[in-house]
């Protein structure tokens, strides 16, 4: 609903995810945007920026 919405979504890469299964599905969906390591994420949050 988010993506459909216009939102940004942003998932965990696979290199860093203990466990694929919930970020690897929105991946595999098409639905982020971008993959990124948490720390990434944290930082693109922290920034202010859109992807």
């Amino acid at each position: 609903m988010l993506h459909d919405a216009g939102g940004v979504v942003i998932a965990q890469d696979q290199a860093s995810s203990v466990v694929w299964g919930m970020p690897g599905a929105v991946a595999a969906a098409g639905l982020a945007r971008q993959l990124l390591t948490p720390t990434a994420i944290g930082q693109l949050i922290a920034s202010g920026r859109r992807p």
